[in-house]
């Protein structure tokens, strides 16, 4: 059974690519959903997936890229998603 996490990443996590890391892991693991930078320089993001790889993800996503700093990461598991195709980078 699917399950969806949807949260906010805070930290330095604009400008340092944050949203194409959280692409490629999220591809790597074979995940749907997006994310997106917010103007309080937050970055927010809805992973859907097994729940094993979306722990995996949420996992990866407290390390961040290396040119980024992840202080926090918030949100809250879903028990589905919008059933997303692919996870995609919003503007």
């Amino acid at each position: 059974m699917d399950r969806a996490f949807e949260g906010v990443v805070s930290g330095r996590v604009q400008g340092v690519g944050f949203r194409y890391f959280a692409s490629e892991v999220a591809e790597e693991l074979n995940l749907r959903g997006w994310a997106r930078n917010l103007p309080d320089g937050t970055v927010a993001f809805c992973a859907e997936g097994s729940q094993k790889d979306v722990e995996e993800f949420l996992e990866r996503m407290k390390q961040g890229p290396l040119c980024g700093r992840v202080d926090r990461v918030l949100g809250d598991w879903l028990p589905t998603a919008e059933g997303h195709l692919r996870f995609e980078i919003r503007g």
